[in-house]
């Protein structure tokens, strides 16, 4: 028996939210409106959200009519209807954007992630168009309690109290709920290490500097350039003590720490002098390729390159970079898997975008090229019909997971995922297989 596609779901202006009686969920590939494939179709994940998208109808797939249509009108609704969008926990990737008439938005949407959801009768249940690429449970928001965390942050700031990072990370815990720097205090799994109060690029969906008038940043960017003591004071600790220990340079909180290099360096000679234990990651745009040799040289485990797009006209649409271009990037992954390092590129996911024909050749040939271990597929987080427009974009994408089947197809080896790993664990038996891994 064909089971039938999920309804449509809208909000009313008072933020509640309804499914239709008979309008069918529909997505979107750039700016494209496309009835979602069953094998894309997955229940809403635990700790994810639901969104409206204020003022702007959806659109829907109308069977009697056999059209998409924009809902302006829904029988016994008192004001228009808005458009619903999800926002997935993490280790999910966006098979496709949320379907209404951006035309007629008026506001430039906040720098979140925005996924296509419908209301599925059969399974009584939300559904997303998304496929799960890593199943590492660390990172679940139910492991996350601030009852717990409080009372550690004071306990940290009072045994360290005139070490500026720790303050920032506290701030970072506390205030912007960063799980990674909740994880410094609870001194367990990937802890952050920000040092980069400043960036060699001026990324459209920047979540630490933007014009304020514009699209506000989700929080302040770091302040100041910590010295290499008081790095090794918050990092040696937990490499010797956390399970699952990583410590990362390159936060949300901060610019590119590739401008630190000389801090980062020697703050890495010293944890790899003091301590076996424990995996030190870099996160990058990559854009010096020396520097990238000078922390291979000082013991950096892994690195982790954030591209939107392997097209050089893309990338630079959105990174805006200032004084490198994107042969420096790839150079920087060639010299990171050359020196034996492992090697990730956080690849920025955008439906309709990320899986253009053009876009995928690309990919395909900076795999080749490159020998890189693993895409890590992070959902973009900015306005979809911004973005659109900025990448040039006007037609559909493959799909994004029919994408993911061509490159484990092409590349056996390439790993998906969404986390960054333990070296124990940089490939793990059964990587070849399929996704997603653990």
């Amino acid at each position: 028996m064909k089971r039938s596609l999920p309804r449509l779901v809208y909000a009313d202006p008072q933020g509640r939210i309804y499914d239709h009686p008979f309008l069918t969920m529909a997505g979107m590939s750039g700016p494209e409106a496309v009835l979602p494939d069953p094998v894309e179709l997955i229940p809403l994940p635990g700790g994810s959200r639901l969104f409206t998208i204020p003022n702007t109808p959806p659109i829907a797939w109308d069977n009697r009519s056999r059209r998409f249509i924009a809902v302006d009108r829904v029988p016994g609704l008192r004001g228009s209807p808005q458009a619903v969008s999800a926002f997935m926990a993490p280790g999910y990737a966006r098979a496709l954007l949320p379907a209404c008439d951006y035309s007629r938005k008026e506001v430039h949407l906040p720098l979140w992630s925005y996924t296509a959801v419908g209301w599925d009768e059969e399974q009584d249940c939300f559904v997303v168009a998304a496929t799960q690429v890593d199943t590492n449970q660390n990172w679940n928001p139910e492991k996350y309690d601030d009852r717990l965390l409080d009372p550690l942050v004071r306990k940290r700031l009072a045994e360290l109290p005139n070490n500026r990072l720790l303050e920032q990370l506290a701030r970072c815990a506390i205030d912007y709920h960063c799980f990674a720097a909740k994880n410094l205090f609870f001194r367990r799994w990937e802890a952050p290490l920000p040092t980069s109060p400043v960036c060699n690029s001026a990324c459209l969906g920047c979540i630490s500097l933007q014009a304020s008038d514009y699209c506000p940043s989700n929080q302040e960017r770091l302040g100041f350039v910590p010295t290499p003591e008081e790095i090794v004071e918050l990092a040696l600790p937990h490499l010797d003590e956390a399970d699952e220990a990583i410590v990362s340079y390159g936060q949300g909180c901060e610019g590119d720490p590739i401008l630190q290099t000389p801090t980062i360096a020697e703050a890495t000679r010293r944890l790899k002098a003091a301590t076996s234990r424990g995996t030190v990651n870099f996160n990058s745009n990559g854009s010096l390729p020396d520097r990238v040799s000078e922390l291979c040289d000082a013991g950096m485990d892994s690195f982790r390159f954030s591209l939107n797009s392997a097209l050089e006209e893309r990338y630079n649409a959105y990174y805006r970079p200032k004084g490198y271009g994107f042969a420096q990037v790839t150079q920087s992954l060639k010299i990171a898997k050359q020196a034996g390092r492992f090697t990730m590129v956080n690849y920025l996911i955008s439906p309709g975008v990320s899986d253009a024909p053009d876009e995928v050749i690309a990919l395909c040939s900076l795999i080749a090229e490159t020998g890189l271990d693993m895409l890590q597929l992070r959902n973009l987080s900015i306005d979809p019909d911004y973005y659109n427009r900025a990448m040039g974009v006007t037609s559909r994408g493959i799909g994004i997971y029919p994408l993911l089947q061509r490159l484990k197809q092409e590349f056996p080896r390439l790993q998906f995922g969404y986390y960054n790993r333990t070296r124990e664990n940089f490939f793990p038996p059964g990587f070849e297989t399929g996704w997603p891994i653990s």
